[in-house]
């Protein structure tokens, strides 16, 4: 129980809570709680799909590793971790279980460890686009259906789906350790032949949570999210 409230992730989802309390998001309660019972299926989907993709790419290059811990799955009892889930719930951004990987495996290290780095993103992004042309298809198949009530809700929830996903592409994007965006930058500018890149790597929850305090994760995930989402649904849904 100590290592609960010393761990990380628990003073970040308190920061996530105060944050909230202040931005006024639990003012409207009921509103709140259906608005999160519609974005449940994305946030299981994105963070399932978004692991799975790093396990299968590490076990596709020759790292038996995510296999053997049973991480070669959509099932999301295996992906998902409890406070990123909540941070899903609560901020719009989270985090699954880290999978494992053993690079000492690998053929070309540099470009297998860019792989796995951006696998998880570029499945997100693949099921933002998966979602976005099921949306596509019922307007052209089904487009009456929409408008009923039990239409607009599934609606409702395939664009939580689509949204959540892009949240989490360009949320792990963000070059900050231990994010995705870390391992791909590290990968393409070979930083970790630099004396400096394991202070930043350790210093790298502590550079997130300070992000996250001041606000400044929402300065590059709104504009992104929103860019990329209005670009799916002018080329791909409408």
């Amino acid at each position: 129980m100590k290592r609960f409230f010393k761990s990380p992730a628990f003073v970040i989802l308190i920061m996530l809570v105060i944050l909230n309390i202040v931005e006024g998001r639990f003012d409207n309660p009921m509103d709140w709680l259906m608005s999160e019972l519609l974005m449940l299926p994305g946030i299981i989907i994105g963070l399932s799909f978004h692991e799975f993709a790093h396990g299968a790419m590490s076990y596709a290059l020759g790292d038996p590793t995510p296999k053997l811990q049973g991480r070669l799955t959509i099932n999301p009892a295996s992906h998902i971790d409890p406070f990123g889930f909540i941070a899903l719930l609560l901020a719009g951004f989270g985090w699954g279980v880290p999978v494992q990987i053993d690079p000492r495996y690998y053929k070309h290290r540099r470009r297998d460890e860019f792989l796995v780095s951006i696998a998880g993103v570029a499945m997100n992004f693949l099921v933002a686009i998966v979602f976005s042309l099921i949306i596509k298809v019922i307007f052209i198949i089904q487009p009456t259906w929409l408008i009923g009530e039990v239409g607009n809700i599934v609606l409702d929830i395939f664009h939580y789906i689509i949204l959540i996903n892009l949240v989490l592409m360009i949320f792990n994007l963000l070059p900050v350790p231990p994010l995705d965006g870390f391992g791909i930058v590290t990968q393409i500018f070979n930083l970790e032949k630099y004396s400096w890149y394991y202070k930043v790597y350790d210093k790298g929850f502590l550079i997130l949570l300070l992000l996250i305090f001041l606000n400044i994760t929402d300065y590059v995930l709104t504009p992104g999210v929103n860019f990329v989402y209005s670009w799916l649904v002018n080329t791909i849904i409408f």
